[in-house]
This record gives C-alpha cells, sequence and structure tokens, in this order.
C-alpha cells in the first residue's frame, strides 16, 4: 500500500493501541508522549575560534507513562513483578523484564496507519491502586512507567489511501 498524501487532517489521539508480547494491553486509556532529545556539543577548531561548531552529542530517551483502568487482567502487574520479584527474594527477572513494546495509532476508520516500537523497555514504576475516594464518581485507575532505550517508527506500516477528497490549495 502506498501512504496517502492527500491526507489534510492529522491523526486523533484517542485512536491507539498498545502492545507487547503479541497482545494488546487491555483497558489502556492514556500514553505520554514519544520524545527523544540531543545534547548540543560545541567546538571550536584552532584558528577558526570565532563561531563555536555545534555538534549533535548525545540523545536520551523519555520515559512514558501508560494508563489502563483496573481490571482483572494483571499485565501491568505482571511485567512490573520481573523487576522485583519479593516473592522469590530475586532483585530481577534477567531474562525476560525487559520487552519490546508497540505502539499502534489508528485512522477514523480503525486502519493501523502509524506504528512505533519502543525497544529494551522495562517498568521502573508502578502503582498498583491510585488514591481511593469512597465519594467519587471515576474510574480506578493503575499506571506504569516504562523506560526504554530507544524507540524507531515501523515503516512498513502504512494507511491506505484515503477515499475522500483531495485537500485544496
Amino acid at each position: 500500500m502506498s501512504a496517502s498524501t492527500n491526507r489534510f487532517d492529522p491523526y486523533r489521539n484517542f485512536r491507539f493501541k498498545i502492545k507487547w508480547d503479541g497482545l494488546y494491553v487491555a483497558g489502556l486509556s492514556k500514553m505520554t508522549g514519544l520524545k527523544r532529545s540531543t545534547e548540543m556539543t560545541e567546538w571550536r577548531e584552532a584558528g577558526e575560534n570565532i563561531v563555536a561548531r555545534k555538534l549533535p552529542g548525545k540523545t536520551k530517551y523519555e520515559a512514558v507513562t501508560l494508563e489502563a483502568g483496573i481490571t482483572y487482567d494483571t499485565a501491568f502487574e505482571d511485567w512490573a513483578n520481573l523487576v522485583n520479584d519479593f516473592a522469590s527474594h530475586s532483585r530481577m527477572d534477567l531474562g525476560d523484564f525487559r520487552k519490546n513494546v508497540t505502539v499502534d495509532v489508528f485512522n477514523e476508520a480503525g486502519v493501523k496507519a502509524l506504528s512505533y516500537n519502543l525497544y529494551r523497555a522495562w517498568v521502573a514504576d508502578y502503582q498498583a491502586v491510585p488514591d481511593l475516594d469512597a465519594s467519587a464518581n471515576a474510574v480506578a485507575i493503575t499506571t506504569v512507567k516504562l523506560e526504554f532505550e530507544w524507540f524507531e517508527r515501523d515503516v512498513a506500516v502504512t494507511e491506505a489511501a484515503d477515499r475522500g477528497p483531495a485537500r485544496i490549495g
């Protein structure tokens, strides 16, 4: 499929799914943005030191936080327990605590349009139960903060050509 070159409207931010181990996470309601930043390094050349050269330095990938309504699905808890498994008194399960995570973004028709892969992710923070309030009328939310080493767009995922009107202008 070729990408739609006539699409003018941006994708909506509420049409997404997250998966790891080949399965989508149940009840996921929110994810913070994917962000990377690269430090700037100044360098001055002898004889040409009037202007500093600016070079890219180290790149940092910021953690993402996932929120889901509390259900009987234990995906967050099971993964978090791999990092700190207090029941077996081991610090971490080195074989499985890192996972590759996929973020899929869908268009208005429910067709996958974008996909990003987060590599070597692990659970840094886990909140099993939120603040509880008997007078509130809200969904109970569990959260995990994922650290990961890098992300990249899956260029094999493209949106089918739109059947709507072409962009004007």
